[in-house]
């Protein structure tokens, strides 16, 4: 079970997770978030995690940046990827990738039921919720027993929206995902990471998952 941390700000919550054994750890770069992260924090967050486990993945998580401004950012400051979120069209991920070559896609069904995974030829597929960021629990029973779905979405896929310590484990049994990506769930309150939750999380998302499969592991 691949494990991602998102919408760190704080270099002490970036050490806490590559510690426990996160495979990557996310920064946002959102304005009207109440993650958003400057400059000066989303590098000293790559370089707190890096010192933990240089092998950790990093990813610079946007929703309004144009996607090639996004990438170069992302390669500036030290980024491993590039995660899109929302409606940015294959040529912007085609922009991307020719400056940064990992680039994720994150989107819902709701949005976009019909989507396949590798559309916009992503080295992942992230789903979330319908409203990214809220912390709203969603159906997740169909993507692990819907066929016709599961097929569209292949098996390198990573589940994110809503999930928290208490209901993780709940949520891979029933989708059965690659991997997790929490942001809202290990939080006190909105933008403000609480290191016992993150704990939590981990050890809750590995018992229902299983063992790491690498900060760079391959579907």
């Amino acid at each position: 079970m691949y494990l991602k941390i998102c919408g760190l700000r704080d270099p002490a919550h970036a050490a806490h997770a590559a510690r426990l054994g996160a495979d990557a750890v996310g920064v946002v770069m959102s304005p009207r978030s109440p993650r958003h992260a400057n400059r000066t924090e989303a590098a000293a967050v790559i370089a707190a995690a890096r010192a933990e486990a240089p092998a950790i993945d990093t990813a610079l998580v946007v929703n309004t940046l144009p996607a090639a401004e996004a990438a170069a950012l992302a390669a500036e400051l030290g980024f491993d990827v590039l995660q899109l979120h929302g409606p940015y069209d294959a040529a912007d991920f085609a922009d991307a990738r020719r400056i940064l070559p990992r680039i994720w896609r994150a989107t819902s069904l709701a949005s976009e039921p019909d989507l396949r995974a590798g559309d916009r030829a992503e080295e992942r597929l992230l789903l979330d919720g319908a409203t990214p960021g809220s912390g709203e629990t969603w159906d997740v029973r169909p993507l692990g027993s819907d066929p016709a779905l599961r097929a569209r979405i292949g098996d390198g896929w990573i589940l994110a929206g809503g999930l928290s310590p208490e209901n993780v484990a709940e949520a891979v049994s029933h989708a059965r995902p690659w991997g997790v990506d929490v942001s809202s769930g290990v939080e006190s309150a909105p933008g403000v990471k609480d290191p016992g939750r993150i704990a939590r999380f981990i050890a809750a998302a590995r018992a229902a998952g299983g063992p790491g499969r690498g900060a760079t592991a391959a579907s």
